[in-house]
């Protein structure tokens, strides 16, 4: 999970996310919380995307003045790390009994609908930023999960990095209210009608695809490959010599 933080303190930004001012401020007594100027920004993002959403706007709707919110937030793109770590909030936990797969089937899910709900989070994190202790959160719930399997730390944190773009990606189509696989059937079909001849194999696999599939296909499918190739990972590491 990665906003730009070019030209932004990030000295600043690690203190909003994380609780550790550097010392007291001047001006009036405070009146508002982070969380209060986070959550009017989400209401903004979801309605209207990150587009929409301005310091003017929020200090708007939380009657305050845009200055008056600049003593709380510097910027609109530390406002969006604040946004995007309340909009994730902290993970479920774990389901009771579940080996590493199952966890990380479930944390994968999770994430999908956290994305899903907030569209604006993907163009969020697609850039180097600092991340919150809620983002950490779910990363510790995947190297908890993939702890004594015998992947390497780095891999672990590459199988989070996989899983997120994941869920991230469909999620994106489906806040666009057409699933993935919907949209990429439907246009090689038109592409390939007319031409049949020319692209036998296609035009056979497309004429036998359901209308409607059931459920989150892409997600339930490209998750499960996921979760079989990290899986045959750990069956590898488990049977070389020690």
């Amino acid at each position: 999970m990665t906003v730009e933080t070019g030209g932004v303190d990030k000295r600043r930004l690690y203190e909003l996310l994380w609780g550790t001012p550097s010392g007291p401020r001047r001006g009036p007594r405070p009146t508002l919380t982070l969380d209060a100027i986070a959550r009017a920004g989400i209401a903004i993002a979801d309605a209207e995307g990150l587009e929409g959403l301005t310091m003017q706007r929020v200090a708007e709707s939380l009657d305050v003045t845009k200055m008056a919110l600049y003593r709380y937030v510097p910027g609109k793109a530390e406002l969006v790390a604040l946004m995007l770590e309340a909009a994730i909030g902290e993970p479920p936990p774990a389901p009771a009994g579940a080996d590493w797969r199952g966890q990380l089937d479930d944390w994968t899910r999770q994430m999908f609908d956290r994305f899903r709900r907030h569209p604006w989070a993907h163009a969020a994190t697609v850039a180097p930023r600092v991340p919150g202790p809620n983002e950490l959160a779910w990363l510790e719930r995947v190297v908890a999960a993939l702890t004594g399997t015998g992947l390497t730390a780095g891999e672990q944190l590459d199988v989070a990095v996989l899983l997120v773009g994941h869920a991230r990606n469909l999620a994106q189509h489906s806040a666009t209210g057409t699933a993935p696989e919907h949209g990429r059937e439907a246009a090689f079909t038109m592409l390939v009608r007319g031409r049949e001849a020319q692209f036998p194999a296609l035009d056979a696999a497309l004429r036998t695809i359901p209308a409607q599939p059931p459920g989150d296909q892409a997600l339930d499918f490209g998750l499960a490959r996921i979760l079989d190739g990290i899986q045959a990972l750990i069956a590898t590491r488990a049977a070389a010599p020690a």
